[in-house]
């Protein structure tokens, strides 16, 4: 992986060392933004794996009120429920920084088809995203863009920024099938990827992903060589 013009890989042989890195890489990346154009917009991923890396990224000596924080992907459900992507980005990050905005996928009032229209027409008029922080499943789906999911290939050569799919049916996407997930189409706009992995199993996923390019195999393949500069990858065991 280390030498595949693609991919920058870092390796950590430490959690700590790890969640360091991830966070300063951001912290990197925004304040690089913020002197450039005076504004940065970042779109984030939930789970387990990244909430660690937005709390220390939360104490970054930042100007927060210039930054917009958005989502790549989000479970149907109300952003305030304990299991939504809305929920964990703000305990890690919003409440501990002084963020400028916030834009939620899921909007309260509106059907699934209204709130990806909404979500879409946001992300036509906001400034592009100069960051998006991405994981990755054991099945190789990043954002909710998961392999055997109802209506993947459409979701793949979509042209908007976000689409809605299904994945009943597919164990991964849990109790939450339908979801508004990022498009490879959408991911393209942003200007920096950077994934987070954990365990030797994924690494081993990615790896695999490395070998081919069939997205509806692994998804995970649509954030690989997208765009003009390497997809940024942490890793430790």
């Amino acid at each position: 992986m280390n030498d595949d013009p693609r991919v920058q890989w870092f390796s950590h042989d430490d959690p700590e060392d790890w969640i360091h890195a991830a966070a300063a890489d951001m912290e990197r990346c925004l304040a690089a933004e913020l002197a450039a154009h005076g504004h940065a917009r970042m779109l984030l991923s939930g789970g387990t794996t990244p909430a660690p890396v937005y709390a220390q990224l939360a104490v970054a000596p930042l100007d927060w009120n210039r930054v917009t924080v958005g989502l790549v992907d989000e479970r149907w459900l109300s952003p305030r429920d304990s299991a939504s992507n809305a929920r964990l980005v703000r305990e890690h990050l919003l409440d501990r920084a002084d963020v400028g905005r916030f834009e939620p996928l899921v909007r309260e009032g509106l059907s699934l088809a209204e709130s990806v229209h909404a979500a879409n027409l946001e992300a036509r008029h906001a400034p592009e995203a100069c960051l998006a922080i991405l994981g990755m499943g054991n099945d190789g789906h990043t954002a909710s863009l998961f392999p055997g999911a109802e209506g993947l290939e459409r979701v793949l050569a979509c042209t908007q920024p976000y689409a809605a799919l299904d994945a009943t049916g597919c164990p991964v996407a849990g109790d939450w099938p339908l979801r508004i997930t990022l498009t490879p189409a959408g991911l393209a706009k942003t200007r920096q990827r950077l994934l987070l992995l954990r365990g030797k199993a994924k690494r081993e996923v990615f790896a695999r992903a490395l070998e081919a390019d069939d997205l509806l195999e692994l998804p995970i393949r649509a954030a690989i060589g997208t765009g003009t500069v390497p997809l940024r990858v942490h890793w430790c065991a």
